[in-house]
């Protein structure tokens, strides 16, 4: 099963990069003249710079994903059609909130409409936590849903910022799924985000010629969630948080600073300990480098957490990984000492 997943996996890899990098070059023009994102209190970018190439992202990924699972014809490949059919939809909405701004309880509303899809679709049989009824369960990961995939958009605001967060998210995924942690539709999937975020990369390079735009990162987030919440489902909670908890640690404290102000925290805003850290004299490639270095430790750990059956043993890597995080959150938090 191992070996065929590695297969799988490749083949949807090869194709979700070559894909993503020719459509992400091919829409730039047409982006520039109506997805041109002009600076604001949020950006970190000085001109104005085209975004949309999430329309590449997510075409990439979900072509590459469906025609080797289809090839593939296999009852475990599929892949609900639910999941499919919800990322287009925030993707369209994301895209409509990059041409022309959707306010904040429309886009909130149609957002959760597409995490509740995706999570109520799911066999009843998948559980957490057996003990808590299912209703109350599948609500409160409606909640966390809504808010991952916001905290990937919020957090997406520094060229390439997030493919040095879902890479490692993703490549340690499909590692987990070759173990036998995930299914094999999954692991597809995931392989499919992983190559088609390198195929964008290049473009996203500082200086950004283009950005993913919230057409790109609210499905990403959706995508990514989904692959994580995979893994909580088959009993790796511990490494459904490992993977994601810088992105989770600097949304979620940064929001909770920003209610206990009463700062007006749905407002685009530059607080974020990565936006703080430009503002401390870290160059954008430093902060970026940073955090793909801690993401890589926290895929290690995620994996080393899936490998063990101790809970002493997950636990101090839970440890460990909000450790590194803290840390690393703490150095962003504090002036750059500048070289003599």
């Amino acid at each position: 099963m191992a070996n065929s997943q590695l297969l799988l996996s490749f083949a949807a890899v090869v194709p979700a990069v070559l894909l993503s990098a020719v459509l992400t070059w091919a829409i730039r023009p047409l982006m520039v003249r109506i997805a041109l994102a002009k600076p604001n209190a949020r950006s970190s970018h000085q001109v104005p710079t085209p975004q949309g190439a999430g329309v590449a992202v997510i075409a990439a990924t979900l072509i590459a994903a469906a025609a080797v699972i289809a090839l593939a014809d296999a009852v475990e490949m599929r892949i609900p059609v639910a999941v499919f059919g919800a990322t287009l939809f925030i993707a369209a909405v994301g895209f409509a909130d990059d041409v022309n701004s959707i306010p904040v309880v429309p886009r909130l509303l149609l957002q959760g409409l597409a995490v509740a899809v995706v999570i109520l679709v799911a066999p009843d049989s998948l559980r957490i936590v057996p003990a808590c009824p299912l209703w109350l369960e599948r609500s409160l990961l409606i909640l966390a849903g809504l808010w991952f995939v916001n905290l990937v958009n919020f957090m997406d605001g520094l060229d390439l910022m997030t493919v040095a967060e879902i890479v490692p998210i993703t490549g340690a995924l499909v590692l987990l799924g070759w173990l036998g942690g995930l299914p094999a539709s999954t692991t597809v999937a995931a392989a499919a985000l992983f190559g088609a975020m390198l195929g964008f990369a290049p473009f996203n390079r500082p200086v950004a010629k283009i950005f993913l735009g919230d057409v790109g990162s609210l499905p990403i987030g959706l995508l990514a969630g989904w692959c994580l919440l995979q893994l909580a489902w088959h009993q790796q909670v511990a490494a459904a948080l490992l993977l994601p908890l810088y992105y989770l640690a600097d949304a979620t404290v940064t929001l909770l600073r920003r209610v206990a102000r009463r700062e007006p925290f749905w407002a685009a805003h530059r607080t974020h300990f990565y936006q703080r850290a430009t503002d401390n004299g870290f160059s954008v490639s430093r902060v970026v480098s940073e955090v793909f270095a801690l993401n890589l430790v926290l895929a290690a750990l995620a994996i080393g957490s899936a490998m063990t059956s101790s809970s002493t043993i997950t636990g101090l890597l839970l440890g460990a990984g909000g450790a590194a995080t803290a840390l690393l959150m703490h150095r962003f938090s504090r002036r750059r000492p500048s070289r003599v």
